[in-house]
């Protein structure tokens, strides 16, 4: 999981910072925003100190009719020792009460000229996909017909060079050699390339290539939701392949399963058209085509007119 600290959420949304510099480093830890309206009317019994505070009009209006003391005690009690941060929207005032407890406490305060329901929307967005579970794994991403597929197995089996082959015939490419994945919702994990190795491609015997400057901006893109993992591997005369594609592999990553396809690598084989079909026969799933089910529906039905 990433890390987002005030300073960087100041710098994305241009935001005014008010008071409170000194914790301008503090980390926020997760992406739920906090509109303390029942904390202005001093219920503090649940109050979730470690979100960001988000104050609109609807909060500060009934802020102003309290008591000086109410005023002052609401605001040293809003400004904890865990709160990451205290935005008020619309550009309204902060109030004076405010700007002494977040001195006193270290709290960043700032100001958006943004509506509320505007900001919070677009604070969200940003602190889940920053916050989002992340992790790394050994393989190739291409987008291929609009299915992200991601192409696994061990090194040398030729990965590269197949999505070298899928670039050339017009797909493209989001990441070789190591492809970072975020979860970023239920069931959707985006992957994107390390900044290091952006639109780079490693050829054995040719050496690392520059795929935007080979093929266009069009042969690349900076991320991918990931679909379809097709493990590669070396023919194995041993092993039973599936030739029906009735059973359906999964492979979890993070907390999502993807479909996988294993398809085994020997020469003669166009592992380009192979995974092309393999992208789009994945669409036609989806759409609720099954070949692979059509088929063995008709076989049943030969077998049982023969038996009849």
């Amino acid at each position: 999981m990433g890390q987002v600290t005030t300073k960087q959420v100041m710098k994305m949304f241009d935001l005014d910072l008010i008071s409170g510099e000194e914790g301008i480093g503090r980390h926020i830890p997760i992406s739920d925003i906090s509109r303390p309206g029942l904390e202005m009317a001093g219920y503090f019994t649940h109050y979730p100190a470690n979100r960001v505070q988000l104050l609109g009009k609807t909060e500060l209006s009934f802020f102003a009719m309290l008591t000086p003391k109410e005023r002052s005690d609401r605001m040293m009690k809003l400004c904890t020792d865990d709160t990451p941060a205290i935005i008020v929207s619309h550009g309204v005032p902060v109030p004076e009460e405010l700007i002494a407890a977040s001195s006193n406490r270290h709290v960043p305060v700032m100001t958006t000229p943004m509506s509320t329901t505007r900001f919070s929307s677009l604070l969200t967005n940003f602190l889940e996909s920053k916050l989002a579970p992340t992790t790394a794994i050994h393989g190739v991403l291409v987008d291929i017909y609009g299915v992200g597929v991601l192409l696994t197995g061990k090194s040398g089996v030729g990965k590269s060079e197949t999505a070298l082959e899928l670039v050339k015939k017009g797909h493209r490419l989001v990441a070789d050699d190591c492809v970072e994945i975020h979860q970023e919702g239920e069931n959707t994990l985006v992957g994107s390339a390390p900044k290091l190795i952006e639109h780079l491609l490693e050829i054995r015997g040719v050496g690392i290539i520059d795929i935007m400057t080979l093929f266009g901006a069009s042969a690349v893109r900076t991320f991918k939701r990931i679909s379809l993992v097709i493990d590669l591997e070396i023919w194995d005369q041993d092993k039973t392949y599936d030739r029906l594609g009735l059973e359906e592999e999964k492979m979890k990553i993070i907390d999502t399963d993807l479909t996988k396809l294993t398809i085994p690598v020997r020469p003669g084989r166009n592992l380009s058209v192979i995974i092309e079909v393999a992208a789009m026969n994945y669409r036609l799933k989806r759409m609720g085509v099954n070949a692979a089910e059509e088929f063995s529906n008709r076989l049943n039905e030969v077998i049982a007119q023969d038996t009849n």
